[in-house]
């Protein structure tokens, strides 16, 4: 399957669960989670966001950094926002990733090791993410809590043997397999395991799923919500997890999907689920904006440095140093 016909399956498969949604709880949720938004909520979002952004731009500063391709925390920050506004606003949820690293594999030169490092960076903070939720969904009530020894199971199990897999096969020889291995077992070893990079890795990992998790309760509460935090934290949990499938529309589908099955099943209604996903969806749109403001000035970097433009009026060029002295440009 060519890569244009598997954006649109995946398209697709988003626009399908938002039209089935639609078809059974109907439009009234989508709209009153639209008009229980409020300031409270949002700058709460903005707040938290702000936190979160910062450990997964520290997350990804040290992948990086062990990978060869280091990138300060600074720019990190900046280039994080601005994936993740692209993430929230366009078809799939990857494409600000994507950006993020062809962009810093090209300003280090090494626009492999910068997709690796962002591939690599992404793959920690799922995997965090995926044992915070076992452990949550083994310990408290859920709709899945009586699947979910034979599920952790499976996944240990899953990563236990990938692990050994890649210590067994062989890594010698010019095959194309070999070098995957080899690629693969390097990465692993020098940009997330490495001593001084796996704690940090898993601690801002940690960190920024409890972000999420947190704006999702404000979000549950903002929409009507009644019950307890501990309640909803499994919940909140498993819409988290179906928000990084890339099957989405501008963040849209499987959220809400997830949300009107989840609250379905706990009980407290479809309805709610969705009207909370809403919420929470408009809250992180909210949250991204200040990656618009890096898209921005880039853009207007980009523009004042392009050849033959005119100065804007009161923009006085940088001077510039000739073998004669001082000469303004």
């Amino acid at each position: 399957m060519n890569r244009t016909r598997w954006v649109g399956v995946r398209l697709l498969c988003g626009g399908a669960i938002l039209a089935v949604l639609v078809w059974r709880v109907g439009t009234g949720p989508f709209l009153d989670g639209l008009r229980t938004v409020d300031g409270r909520s949002l700058a709460a979002a903005t707040a938290i966001a702000a936190l979160t952004t910062v450990c997964c731009a520290w997350r990804w500063s040290l992948v990086a950094r062990g990978l060869g391709v280091g990138v300060p925390l600074g720019p990190a920050i900046a280039a994080y926002y601005r994936s993740q506004f692209l993430n929230t606003t366009l078809p799939g949820g990857v494409l600000g990733d994507l950006h993020r690293a062809v962009s810093h594999g090209r300003d280090v030169g090494d626009v492999g090791r910068g997709l690796r490092a962002v591939a690599w960076e992404r793959v920690a903070g799922q995997v965090v993410q995926v044992f915070v939720t076992i452990i949550v969904l083994l310990l408290l009530p859920s709709p899945v809590r009586s699947s979910m020894p034979v599920v952790a199971t499976a996944v240990v199990g899953g990563a236990l043997g990938t692990l050994v897999l890649i210590r067994v096969l062989p890594r010698g020889g010019p095959s194309v397999w070999a070098r995957t291995v080899r690629g693969a077992a390097t990465d692993l070893r020098d940009g997330l395991l490495a001593r001084r990079a796996w704690p940090g890795i898993v601690l801002a990992s940690a960190v920024a799923v409890a972000g999420h998790v947190v704006t999702f309760l404000i979000a549950a509460r903002t929409a009507g919500s009644t019950v307890s935090p501990l309640r909803m934290l499994p919940l909140a949990l498993l819409v988290l997890l179906a928000m990084g499938l890339p099957t989405n529309i501008a963040g849209w589908g499987p959220r809400e999907g997830a949300a009107a099955w989840a609250f379905g099943a706990a009980g407290l209604g479809a309805a709610h689920g969705v009207a909370a996903a809403v919420v929470y969806g408009v809250m992180v749109l909210v949250a991204s904006l200040p990656g618009a403001a890096v898209l921005v000035a880039a853009w207007v970097r980009r523009e004042r440095g392009r050849p033959g433009r005119a100065d804007p009026p009161g923009w006085t060029r940088p001077a510039t140093r000739t073998p004669e002295g001082v000469a303004r440009g």
